[in-house]
């Protein structure tokens, strides 16, 4: 899921800044719910002491939210064997920093595997996914979760009003984070809620899929680093993976780096003691606690001219009254965003959307959001949802993609791929952040094809009356000289070449009973286009029988059976 929002101001940060912006931000949400360094806060009162929250990135997966810019140490681990406090298993004991809380290491080692059997060819380290974990949300807030894997309480970021984050009206009714009117980024990973409606995963086996969930997040989170077929063992295509999830050079160099230090050595820690970061993309020396609204510096006063002192005053003197400070000018109103702006989507010459099972679309779909006055807007969010009974999915798998519109405004979705099921279905567009009418594609699935049949023998397939066929009626299907594979087909045994209905004597099929079938559906042909039929049996009826057999895409074959008493 692919987004574009306006970057966060990034540095290092002080305790008074820090204490600056916690207040700020404090301030403009419910009581009752703790504000981080980064803005995040972890919401119920059942919040362990020592709480660090942490958030998202930008880019897709976290809405832009802010993140920790603390970088590990210039030395590498150099981890010693010793046995685990949590297990008493052998683990390895290094710096601080190298530490990773058991429960949380344990989520990340079983998403790469589950990974490494879904999608081979991703090559995900589990490494990856600590690094991004520690940058979100420091590895849970040092661990605090809970046997399942679940956080204490949840880690949520800042609403994302637009007030100094990016904007993201509400997609859940609250349903993630609680928050009905703004969107936040939710959980150990920091997925914004409409990214982990389709992006979520059961990483615990427990039948939720639940982003306050390490196992639940970090899965989805290795499966959002995996679309598009990408291969993360190629540093470019690891780059880009991570730029999705927060298209952000500074977040990338950041995860990098944790990623090295990981690779170098890690050891196991009891869950809710590891290392809390301290350092925001979001805070510097100087950062004004509102970024939306800069600070208007006051005009100083001019100092007062003591009086001469009265007789009998004892000498004290009475200070001149200052005039009022002027009042700072009203802020002016903040200009819409892209988004706002977007009246409507149109089509972008989109063309008919047609493929055959298992095989690639060869056009996309493209709209383009418009102004009022009908002028393409840029930097706007356009989600393409597949919607019926298909197992078509876009390149990479998903079913959702989410792409923002160019200078043109115009977005395209990723490429369609059919499924084995044909029939039609829906991809429709929408425009996130807005309540706007969307545009909706109709796109077919045609079955896979063959024209031509032939059989892969020339033995005469001969059998004496009551017996059984010694060799079995063998095809392969080819569609324009290429092999057809996973082509359904169907056999009968027919009357006459002139009356293809099916015959009631001569030879014939078993089902599973063993009772006579003399017609056999819900065929297909392997992927090397061959298709075996079952062995055929004889009646008492002697003389040649015919069998003939049909493929979707128009091939026929009619075989011969010659049924005879054998020779004296």
């Amino acid at each position: 899921m692919s987004a574009h929002f306006g970057r966060l101001r990034k540095g290092a940060t002080t305790t008074a800044v820090a204490a600056v912006a916690v207040a700020a931000l404090s301030a403009s949400q419910a009581p009752g719910v703790t504000t981080d360094d980064l803005g995040r806060q972890a919401a119920g009162a059942a919040q362990p002491s020592g709480d660090a929250n942490t958030g998202g990135a930008g880019g897709g997966a976290t809405g832009d939210s802010p993140y920790y810019t603390d970088l590990p140490p210039l030395k590498s681990p150099n981890p010693s064997p010793s046995a685990s406090p949590t297990t008493g298993t052998t683990v390895s004991v290094g710096e601080a920093e190298a530490g990773i809380p058991a429960t949380v290491l344990d989520a990340y080692k079983k998403a790469e595997a589950e990974l490494r059997a879904s999608k081979p060819g991703c090559n995900l380290p589990w490494q990856l996914l600590a690094a991004i974990g520690k940058v979100e949300s420091g590895q849970a807030r040092g661990g605090r979760v809970d046997a399942s894997g679940t956080t204490y309480s949840p880690i949520l970021g800042p609403k994302l009003d637009g007030n100094g984050f990016a904007l993201i009206a509400d997609t859940d009714n609250g349903a993630y984070d609680g928050d009905p009117a703004y969107d936040r980024a939710v959980g150990p990973m920091q997925f914004i809620p409409s990214t982990w409606e389709w992006a979520g995963r059961d990483g615990n086996g427990d039948g939720k899929k639940d982003p306050n969930n390490v196992y639940d997040a970090a899965l989805a989170a290795g499966h959002y680093l995996c679309r598009f077929d990408r291969d993360l063992s190629v540093q470019s295509q690891m780059n880009a993976a991570i730029l999705n999830y927060n298209n952000s050079t500074e977040y990338l160099n950041t995860v990098l780096s944790w990623l090295e230090y990981y690779r170098k050595g890690t050891h196991e820690v009891p869950d809710g003691t590891g290392t809390l970061p301290s350092h925001s993309s979001n805070s510097h020396p100087g950062a004004s606690p509102s970024p939306s609204t800069p600070a208007t510096p006051s005009t100083p006063s001019t100092p007062s001219t003591p009086s001469p002192p009265k007789p009998g005053s004892g000498g004290s003197t009475s200070p001149t009254p200052k005039p009022p400070a002027p009042s700072s000018p009203a802020p002016s109103p903040t200009p819409p965003t892209p988004t706002q702006t977007v009246d409507h989507l149109e089509d972008a010459n989109t063309g008919k959307l047609t493929a055959t099972a298992g095989s690639a679309f060869g056009t996309k779909v493209a709209v383009r959001a418009e102004s009022k006055a009908s002028k393409g807007v840029a930097k706007v969010r356009v989600r393409f949802t597949i919607i019926g009974d298909t197992d078509a999915t876009f390149t990479g798998g998903e079913s959702v993609a989410t792409v923002v519109t160019g200078s043109a405004g115009t977005a395209t979705a990723p490429a369609l791929v059919a499924g084995e099921k044909a029939g039609d279905f829906t991809v429709r567009a929408t425009v996130v952040g807005r309540v706007l009418g969307g545009l909706d594609y109709t796109a077919t699935v045609t079955p896979r094809q063959a024209d031509t049949l032939t059989r892969t023998g020339d033995t005469a397939l001969t059998c004496v009356p009551g017996g059984e066929f010694a060799d079995l009626v063998e095809l392969k299907a080819t569609y324009k000289g290429a092999v057809a594979g996973k082509v359904a087909a169907t056999a009968t045994l027919i009357k006459s070449a002139d009356d293809a209905t099916e015959n009631d004597k001569g030879p014939y099929f078993k089902d599973a009973d063993g009772k006579t079938i003399r017609t056999l559906t819900d065929l297909t042909t392997d992927a090397d286009g061959v298709l075996k039929l079952p062995k055929l049996y004889a009646d008492d009826a002697t003389g040649t029988f015919l069998l003939r057999v049909n493929t979707t895409g128009g091939a026929v074959l009619t075989v011969e059976l010659k049924v005879a008493a054998a020779a004296s």
